[in-house]
């Protein structure tokens, strides 16, 4: 059956699958919202977008125009032949995002990043929907859950979600939309560790007996470790953050080693259960233990290493743990003001609320990490609602691009029990496998690697969803 494919401001006079779709009403017009509009729209699908600004303003927006970047005007790399975001960028240009062409639109020199006139991008996203014919625009917020008339509601309100939609959604799900300090650990990708020093082994050898991989550290290099933490530089709250209670259960290391030197050795990096096997006579005066993150193993999380200490300080310390001297970093540890969705136990494959399926989740609340990530996942909720508006099944794409690879993680690759933000990168993609006889390809060959192969994966998809 045919479906709209009307070009962008265009009435569509085309038959469809469903005739008359019912709006579909959008929640938060930031850039999750905002290209999930434009991809129904262009769709054939009418939008209500309900953006709260400025009836009710927020501590973090200085205007009330859609989409606002609200902090850095760089949507990060733009090369699509090695950079995981980059990737995403051309993907989603190859999409149709609307987001994209905006920030092509208003490029501003950057280097090898792509960085906007952050007022001008603002005003033509803006300036796009106001103008199309199939989106109404409505400044109000909702408090609340969205009205029960409304058949099909994607919410994309951001990590500052108004309280009343927030306490909503949290008494619909029984999970907590975590509106304190969330303090986040350190990724590292595997392949990065030098196993010559660390291994792998459960506490007492519980479970498999090799679900984590740990790194011993002896007296000298933990006393060593804890000055480093001391005075490590720190990252500067926000004004509206400073009086946002860090949750106790998810403490940063550098807080903990405040309360005495000894604190971690007897916390989260206790030795008791384990032994080194390059040195099985000698117990370590303290041991990192790194947990499985995502379903492929690519990707292990430092346990307990939540922080607030700058990036360049991160890196520096913990790649002064043995084992981690050449680690790679998925993601540095942070610490944020946040509310986001355990997606994982709470989204089904084409992000909707398994308690309330005519909720479909879309941004940051999906527990995705930054401006690209948020308006990709935006682009992924407007296109699958679309479909059912159409009468169709939605189709996901590929796992091997990024959009595949980023919705994954959102609904079922990450681990629910440790799931936190975070932004694209190729430990979410399925490995790449080398060709036979052939050394699996390394470094920037690797990453080369994996663009090819997902730019080759998506037209199919793109074309016909």
């Amino acid at each position: 059956m045919p479906r709209c494919k009307r070009a962008a401001g265009a009435l569509c006079l085309c038959g469809m699958t469903k005739e008359n779709p019912t709006p579909v009403h959008i929640v938060g017009g930031g850039l999750a919202g905002s290209e999930a509009a434009w991809q129904l729209a262009r769709r054939g699908v009418p939008v209500v977008l309900h953006e709260m600004r400025p009836v009710r303003k927020t501590d973090a927006h200085a205007t009330d125009s859609l989409a606002e970047l609200v902090c850095s005007n760089s949507l990060r790399s733009d090369d699509h032949e090695a950079s995981a975001v980059g990737l995403l960028h051309e993907e989603m240009r190859r999409c149709g995002s609307l987001i994209l062409a905006c920030a092509d639109a208003h490029k501003v020199p950057a280097g090898a990043a792509l960085a906007v006139d952050r007022d001008g991008f603002s005003a033509a996203v803006q300036d796009a929907l106001a103008n199309d014919p199939l989106v109404e625009i409505r400044r109000e917020e909702i408090a609340g859950l969205p009205d029960p008339a409304w058949e099909t509601v994607i919410v994309a309100t951001g990590p500052l979600t108004s309280a009343p939609l927030a306490e909503a959604i949290r008494e619909l799900t029984g999970e907590d939309a975590l509106a304190f300090f969330d303090a986040i650990a350190p990724i590292v990708y595997k392949e990065s560790i030098d196993f010559s020093k660390a291994w792998f082994q459960s506490r007492y050898d519980k479970g498999d007996g090799a679900d984590y991989i740990n790194c011993p550290m002896n007296r000298e290099q933990y006393n060593a470790f804890i000055d480093a933490l001391l005075a490590a530089d720190k990252v500067e709250f926000h004004e509206w953050e400073k009086d946002t209670p860090y949750f106790d259960g998810c403490l940063p290391i550098e807080v903990m080693a405040e309360r005495g030197r000894e604190t971690l050795a007897f916390g989260p990096m206790k030795p008791v259960g384990l032994t080194d096997p390059n040195n099985p006579t000698v117990k370590p005066h303290a041991i990192i233990q790194l947990r499985q993150d995502n379903a492929l193993g690519t990707l292990y999380n430092m346990v307990g290493f939540q922080t607030k200490m700058t990036y360049g300080e991160q890196k520096r310390i913990f790649r002064a743990i043995p084992g981690l001297e050449t680690a790679e970093f998925a993601r540095l540890g942070g610490l944020h003001r946040n509310t986001f969705l355990n997606g994982p136990r709470l989204l089904d494959g084409v992000l909707r609320l398994k308690a309330d399926p005519r909720l479909r989740f879309a941004g940051q609340v999906t527990g995705c990490e930054g401006y690209v990530e948020s308006a990709a996942v935006g682009l992924l909720a407007g296109r699958f609602a679309a479909a059912e508006q159409h009468g169709e099944t939605p189709q996901t794409p590929p796992a091997t691009t990024a959009l595949g690879a980023l919705l994954g993680h959102i609904t079922g690759g990450g681990d629910a029990e440790t799931y936190q933000p975070m932004n694209i990168n190729f430990g979410l993609f399925p490995p790449i496998e080398p060709e036979p006889g052939k050394r699996r390809p390394r470094g920037r060959e690797r990453k080369m690697a994996y663009c090819r192969r997902a730019l080759a994966d998506l037209p199919d998809w793109s074309a016909e969803n």
